[in-house]
C-alpha cells in the first residue's frame, strides 16, 4: 500500500477499501419519479469503477419533493420496484457498497430539467407543483412561491422520510445520506435566508436545527442499525447573514451526537446571491473546520479531479474521504488510473482483468 487514497476505512460498520466516493449526481431520467434503463447503465458503469463506494443520486421522499419531473423517488411500491429492478442489476456485477441520497428539494422542486434551462415550473403549467418550504419565500424573486409548511405539513415530512428510510432498508442499500445541503428543504432550515419562522422551528440556531435533526433521528430510527446514516451538509451559503462554518460545525457536533456515522460537506446552493471563487480545492477548508471539531469521518468534494490533489488532501489531514462526481463522468476508471499512478493494486471484474497495460501489471492484484 502507498497511498492514504487507496488505504481501507469503516464508515459506521460498513467498510471502505479505499477512500474514494462516487457523491450522488441527478440524471434527470426516471419516469414517475421509477428509475430507468438509464440508470442501470449509469450505476453499473460507475459500480465497477474501482470506488470504495457509489452514492445513488438525490432521491425524493415525497412526488413534490423531486427537483424536477425526472427525478428519482423512493415514495410508494412502483418506486421501490423499479429501483430493486437497477439495484439487481448492478449487483449482480459489482460488490461495490451502494448508498442512497435521501431529501427533499422544498422551494427548489418543481424544476425543469437542466438541458432545458432549469427554471422553475408554475404549479399550473405541465410537469409542474406547488413548492412547500420553512417559510413562504421563493428561491428568486420571479418564482411562484413556497407554500409555508404548516405542522400537518412536518408530520407528512417525517412520515415520508421514515417511510423512504424503510424502503431503503428492504432494497439492502449499504447506508443512507441525509441530503441538508444544496439549497433544498433541510438546508432552507438551517439558513435564516430561507427560514423566516417564528415558531419552535425558526430563529435560533437550535430552532433551525430542530427539524433536520429530527429527520436524522428518524431515519436513523427506520434504518436497520448495522447499517450507516451519514448527512451532506453545504459548510455555508458564501452570502453575509446567511448559514456559516461556524453553524455547520455545531450542527456537525450535534449529528455525532445523536448517532451520524461521518458528514459529508459541501457548500452554497441556498441562494442566488452567493459569492464565491471557485477553483481546486475550494470547499476543503470547509471540510476541515468540521473534521477538527467531530471524530466520525468526514468527506470533501469540489473540483477534486486530480490524484496527487485527493492524495494531499487526505495526508494533511484535511478530510477522510474524497467525493468525485464530475470526474467520474469523464472519466469512469479515475479510481484505477489513480491507482495506477500510486502503484496501489485495486479490484475489478473478471471480464476487465485483461485490459491493463504491462507497465501497471499490479493494478488488478
Amino acid at each position: 500500500m502507498k497511498s492514504k487514497l487507496f488505504s481501507p476505512i469503516s464508515i459506521g460498520k460498513l467498510s471502505l477499501s479505499n477512500r474514494i466516493v462516487i457523491a450522488p449526481m441527478c440524471q434527470y431520467s426516471a419516469e414517475d419519479g421509477q428509475m430507468s434503463d438509464w440508470h442501470l447503465i449509469h450505476l453499473g458503469t460507475l459500480a465497477n469503477s474501482g470506488a470504495g463506494a457509489l452514492t445513488i443520486e438525490a432521491t425524493a421522499v415525497t412526488p413534490d419533493g423531486r427537483i424536477s419531473y425526472g427525478d428519482v423517488g423512493l415514495y410508494d411500491d412502483d418506486c421501490e420496484k423499479a429501483m430493486g429492478r437497477v439495484l439487481d442489476g448492478v449487483r449482480r456485477w459489482s460488490g461495490m457498497p451502494l448508498v442512497i441520497q435521501l431529501g427533499h428539494a422544498g422551494r427548489k422542486a418543481s424544476s425543469q430539467k437542466p438541458w432545458d434551462g432549469g427554471g422553475q415550473i408554475a404549479p399550473n403549467a405541465p410537469n409542474g407543483w406547488q413548492t412547500v418550504a420553512p417559510s413562504a419565500v421563493p428561491y428568486l424573486p420571479e418564482h411562484v412561491a413556497p407554500e409555508a409548511l404548516d405542522d400537518d405539513g412536518l408530520d407528512r415530512l417525517r412520515t415520508a422520510f421514515r417511510d423512504a428510510a424503510v424502503r431503503a432498508g428492504r432494497l439492502g442499500l449499504d447506508g443512507i445520506q441525509i441530503h441538508g445541503a444544496h439549497g433544498y428543504l433541510l438546508h432552507q432550515f438551517l439558513s435564516p435566508l430561507s427560514n423566516h419562522r417564528t415558531d419552535a422551528y425558526g430563529g435560533s440556531l437550535e430552532n433551525r436545527m430542530r427539524f433536520p435533526l429530527e429527520i436524522f433521528e428518524i431515519v436513523r430510527e427506520a434504518f436497520p442499525a448495522e447499517r450507516p446514516v451519514t448527512v451532506r451538509l453545504s459548510g455555508t451559503d458564501w452570502v453575509e447573514g446567511g448559514w456559516s462554518i461556524e453553524e455547520t460545525v455545531s450542527l456537525s457536533k450535534a449529528l455525532e451526537a445523536a448517532g451520524a456515522d461521518a458528514i459529508d460537506v459541501s457548500g452554497g446552493g441556498l441562494s442566488p446571491d452567493q459569492t464565491l471563487v471557485v477553483g481546486p480545492n475550494y470547499q476543503v477548508p470547509l471540510a476541515r473546520a468540521v473534521k477538527e471539531a467531530v471524530g466520525i469521518p468526514v468527506a470533501t468534494v469540489g473540483l477534486i479531479t486530480e490524484f496527487e490533489q485527493a492524495e494531499g488532501i487526505l495526508t494533511t489531514g484535511d478530510a477522510d474521504l474524497i467525493g468525485i462526481a464530475r470526474a467520474v463522468l469523464y472519466d469512469p476508471r479515475w479510481p484505477w488510473h489513480a491507482a495506477a499512478h500510486f502503484g496501489d493494486p485495486i479490484s475489478a471484474s473478471n471480464q476487465y482483468l485483461r485490459c491493463a497495460p504491462r507497465r501497471f501489471s499490479h493494478l488488478f492484484g
